[in-house]
């Protein structure tokens, strides 16, 4: 397993991660899940990655079974909060103090641990004052509960804001966790260069598309039974922007140059967002052990330039760039 540092800060996680999003408390069994972290843990993963909105508070609680027992001292944990994880009620969601602090400590009694390494703002939170929410965080730091603290989706913008507060409060925000793939590349233009100048990485989720970098799913043709695609319970809606013949096809296009690279497609779509020197990390996620040993291959893996040039002369006007869809929702939107 190749490690690399998070931002300018000492914390070094491993370049693939495993995060539980849409997998564990949902689509997957918990014994299925169990053994998806005890794979991770063989194949030198370090770092998980999960929020307490995930399965509705029930992915984090899988987490902290399955790590349960590991030496907490060799392991980097990260959690987000945000969005709602009680009943809908007016203080329930968002990045005022109140639901900040209640949340960390929710989080840790679930995951079954003092502190987190990394306690990352889900999404920019447009009703309450960043003041507020950075004096928030800072408290959770010095208070022993986080050891770092990062975002996840914020614009170049919120996150240039949130770490000059930062600064003033001398709290280590060292992170961004974006969606990022070679289909979804909206960081690049504005997010990526800011994040480079403040001293922060990226962690990013969705590395394969949610699947659909996998070949797996093929043009004019119905998806995989057991497939994400096919997952009612919130897989099918989140892949359904990649569900279209022509992205599919350019998909398929790229299997001889995986194969030129020695790499399934898999592999091939973590490596690539591995290139990019801002990526501390790619989140891979599983509901089968051998997938996290298939993905993990990707660590370490250099793509020459040529093949880079290649995989965007197959894609073409497919991916999307605009760094616009960067985005976070008003409060009315997050309670429906």
């Amino acid at each position: 397993m190749e490690f690399r540092n998070l931002g300018r800060s000492g914390l070094r996680i491993s370049a693939v991660s495993y995060g539980n999003w849409l997998t564990h408390g949902s689509q997957v069994e918990e014994d299925a899940a169990l053994a998806c972290v005890r794979q991770a843990l063989d194949e030198g993963i370090t770092t998980f990655d999960t929020a307490d909105v995930y399965a509705n508070t029930a992915a984090e609680t899988v987490l902290g079974k399955a790590l349960a027992g590991e030496r907490r001292e060799g392991l980097e944990i990260f959690t987000k909060v945000f969005w709602p994880t009680g009943p809908g009620a007016h203080n329930d969601h968002g990045l005022s103090r109140k639901h900040i602090m209640e949340s960390i400590d929710g989080s840790l009694r679930r995951l079954g641990t003092d502190y987190v390494d990394l306690y990352q703002a889900h999404r920019y939170d447009h009703e309450t004052p960043l003041e507020e929410t950075m004096l928030a965080f800072a408290d959770v730091v010095r208070a022993g509960k986080a050891l770092y603290i990062g975002v996840s989706e914020w614009r170049a913008e919120e996150i240039r804001a949130a770490a000059e507060l930062a600064r003033e409060l001398r709290v280590p925000l060292i992170s961004n966790q974006p969606q990022y793939n070679m289909l979804w590349r909206v960081i690049e233009a504005e997010v990526v260069p800011t994040s480079e100048e403040l001293g922060l990485s990226q962690i990013v989720w969705s590395p394969i598309a949610q699947g659909v970098l996998t070949g797996k799913y093929r043009p004019g043709q119905p998806p995989p039974a057991g497939s994400r695609a096919t997952d009612e319970k919130g897989g099918a809606g989140m892949i359904e922007r990649w569900m279209r013949d022509d992205v599919l096809t350019k998909v398929q296009e790229l299997a001889p140059l995986a194969d030129q690279a020695g790499l399934t497609l898999a592999q091939l779509a973590v490596a690539w967002t591995l290139q990019n020197p801002n990526v501390a990390s790619a989140i891979i996620g599983a509901s089968r052990p051998e997938q996290v040993t298939d993905n993990v291959k990707a660590a370490g893996v250099t793509l020459e330039a040529d093949l880079l040039a290649a995989i965007d002369d197959v894609l073409g006007d497919v991916v999307e760039r605009d760094p616009a869809k960067t985005q976070s929702p008003r409060r009315s939107e997050v309670l429906g």
